[in-house]
């Protein structure tokens, strides 16, 4: 059976004053869960980087295991030719051997030289390496001192939250689903997160404009959806002033002289 107006009026108001609620123990929070959100991305971010710094060390020590192999290659092939250059015939292939003898050497040169290199960056990398996680450490501190204060407020809320939680769902289910995405798109766009009010005082609840004598006579009557001509927000009623009624003065009594 399709809800009157009146019938969607009083349940999307029911889900915005939920919706409040909810509103206000998060408010309670602060930036506690996106401080939390921050040092975790930070963190990760530098596990990142120290996976890097111990990848680009580990092939380091791998080039200079390489090069140290090739020089044992070198001093393998210089005893090969130094033994070869005393059984020579001829002055052409002594000048042969003794060419190789030099590229050796000069192999083992530039192989010490690359060792020495990589050695530097190894050490470099290394203090990088302590630095930042020195770095890691004070931030893991300070999340795990974040997640504690976190964990403490929700606790003490966590009942009321899961409550109201379940409360929304079943506000939810009342209310059509065009009307539920217009009052989410508004409430998004609201910073006080209020997509629903009532007028108050001949006044918007929301954005606090003046509401015409005629606009509240027709949100009252309620057979239609009535939005806040200056902020768009749904006017589910109007409150009414109690208007306290005067003490009456007490007479005075006047004495004969």
């Amino acid at each position: 059976m399709e809800s009157t107006v009146a019938q969607r009026l009083e349940a999307i108001h029911n889900l915005q004053l939920i919706d409040s609620k909810l509103d206000a123990i998060l408010k309670v929070r602060g930036a506690l869960p996106e401080e939390v959100q921050d040092l975790e991305d930070e963190i990760a971010g530098y596990e990142t980087r120290l996976q890097k710094f111990n990848s680009e060390i580990e092939s380091f020590e791998d080039s200079i295991k390489a090069l140290k192999e090739s020089i044992k290659e070198s001093e393998k092939l210089i005893k090969k030719y130094q033994e070869q250059q005393m059984n020579v015939r001829n002055n052409r292939e002594y000048d042969a051997i003794t060419k190789e003898l030099e590229l050796q050497d000069l192999e083992i040169q530039v192989a010490k030289k690359k060792i020495a290199e990589a050695g530097l960056k190894i050490d470099q990398k290394k203090h990088d390496l302590n630095e930042l996680s020195e770095i890691m450490k004070d931030r893991q501190k300070d999340l795990d001192q974040k997640k504690d204060e976190l964990s403490t407020i929700v606790a003490e809320s966590e009942n009321e939250e899961a409550k109201l939680n379940t409360e929304r769902e079943k506000a939810v289910k009342k209310i059509e689903d065009r009307l539920l995405k217009s009052y989410a798109k508004i409430r998004e766009n609201a910073k006080n997160g209020l997509a629903v009010v009532m007028v108050k005082r001949g006044a918007c609840g929301g954005c606090f404009n003046t509401v015409p004598p005629q606009r509240q006579a027709d949100i009252r009557e309620k057979k239609k959806l009535i939005v806040c001509e200056h902020c768009g927000r749904i006017l589910a009623g109007v409150e009414d002033e109690i208007e306290e009624e005067p003490t009456p003065k007490k007479k005075r009594t006047s004495r004969s002289a």
